[in-house]
């Protein structure tokens, strides 16, 4: 029996669906920890080609267990949306997804809350999608957060909604411009949202640790990536919640001895979407083509996605937080026919070279990458399966990641499709 997390070590879009899709074969529950229906896990298999939001990527293998952990935030409408998308395509979900009744629910003055935000963020802008991702987890630690459990009492959501609505819509209107909320009719649309989820919505911390008990493979992936974790990432340009490992915990009532491994997914560059510091980012036609060949879009919003070198002290600081065991190398044949390529092996400010990670933002945005040049390969390693196939460049700059990280790599990704992948070592 192993528990595997996998995380995302950049700022997020690295690939995570793929290797969870691919990983899942050795899984027997796959469980969603944090984030919301902002985040898009895109999937390529047999069966077609599949972007999730919030349905676990292991939704493919037909008897594996699903479980959203209470540490995600639910949009009902959205996630109704996906899985009657994935029952038209014959993924059946019925009987095998779980849905932690203690999930909070994005509730309607969340989005009209974030959007306004952003709208008037002016040089403050966080770069949100503005799905109420954010406002939502403030209402959960403010204690005034709508749970998934709650849509069963009837008596309990009027007084929840009513609670907060006599302030939020003050603001609304005054703020916002935007019509107040009533109280009945917010309640009778998530009270039919709820209907329509029971037969999903149950105790996972108990599906989680049964799976535990008996000895299952249990697949934890988190959304978005380390550097846009709460705590831990470039803030204030983060998500709302911890997405590194130590979210896995929380998120689903896992104890910390009970993880196994924990995978890092990482590109073989660097992208990041949204606002933030990005010191490897390049505004040259090598961005361009890296963004081009890379398919550099996002997967929920289609916003473009900024491109740069590999930056080995970012990944480096995520493989500490997150306790990395393994990394997985996605999108290597991006890199295919570049004359040079490098990898960040430091940072300067005002030409003083960094001794340790800088953690405040403006320090960040003020460094300056030291860079190690390597030659590339032109030759393709797209489709490639096996590490003693792939051009010599490109195995030297696979070992190069390995020493400047310090941690080995498990499995390298050379195109989209599932079986366009290099496996050294599986976690489990």
């Amino acid at each position: 029996m192993s528990t595997v997390v996998v995380v995302g070590s950049q700022w997020g879009d690295e690939g995570k669906g793929k290797i969870v899709d691919l990983l899942t074969e050795h899984a027997d529950v796959v469980a969603r920890y944090q984030g919301g229906h902002n985040a898009g896990h895109t999937v390529i298999n047999d069966k077609g080609r599949f972007i999730l939001h919030l349905v676990p990527s292991g939704a493919f293998a037909a008897h594996k267990q699903l479980v959203i952990g209470n540490g995600v935030v639910i949009s009902p409408s959205d996630l109704i949306a996906e899985i009657d998308a994935l029952e038209k395509r014959s993924i059946r979900l019925t009987g095998r997804l779980a849905i932690s009744n203690a999930a909070h629910v994005i509730m309607p003055w969340h989005v009209i809350i974030d959007q306004g935000r952003e709208a008037h963020g002016g040089t403050t802008k966080i770069g949100t999608t503005g799905r109420g991702i954010g406002p939502a987890y403030t209402a959960k630690m403010d204690r005034t957060g709508i749970r998934m459990g709650d849509l069963y009492d009837a008596s309990l959501l009027e007084a929840k909604v009513k609670g907060v609505l006599d302030e939020v819509n003050v603001t609304m209107v005054s703020r916002y411009a935007t019509p107040p909320l009533v109280v009945e009719e917010v309640c009778k649309v998530y009270r039919a949202y709820g209907e329509r989820l029971a037969e999903y919505v149950t105790d996972t911390v108990a599906v989680v640790q049964e799976a535990v008990a008996a000895g299952r493979n249990l697949l934890v992936e988190g959304a978005q990536g380390t550097h846009l974790d709460i705590d831990h990432g470039t803030y204030p340009f983060v998500t709302s919640s911890n997405c590194t490992a130590g979210g896995a915990c929380t998120g689903l009532g896992l104890g910390p001895t009970q993880i196994d491994a924990v995978v890092g997914i990482v590109k073989a560059y660097t992208t990041r979407v949204g606002e933030g510091p990005f010191p490897t980012e390049l505004h040259d036609e090598i961005g361009v083509r890296l963004q081009t060949t890379g398919s550099e879009f996002g997967a929920t919003t289609g916003r473009t996605r900024r491109c740069g070198w590999f930056d080995a002290v970012l990944v480096r600081r995520s493989a500490q937080v997150n306790g990395l065991t393994s990394l997985a190398i996605t999108k290597l044949d991006v890199l295919d026919g570049l004359e040079t390529i490098r990898i960040c092996t430091g940072y300067q400010v005002d030409g003083k070279a960094l001794a340790i990670f800088p953690t405040q933002g403006k320090l960040f945005a003020a460094c300056k990458p030291i860079y190690e040049e390597l030659a590339g390969w032109e030759s393709s390693t797209h489709g490639v399966t096996e590490m003693a196939k792939l051009p010599k460049q490109a195995r030297g700059y696979l070992k190069e990641i390995e020493r400047l990280v310090r941690v080995p790599i498990g499995l390298v990704a050379t195109g989209p499709e599932r079986d366009s992948t290099i496996v050294n070592d599986l976690p489990f």
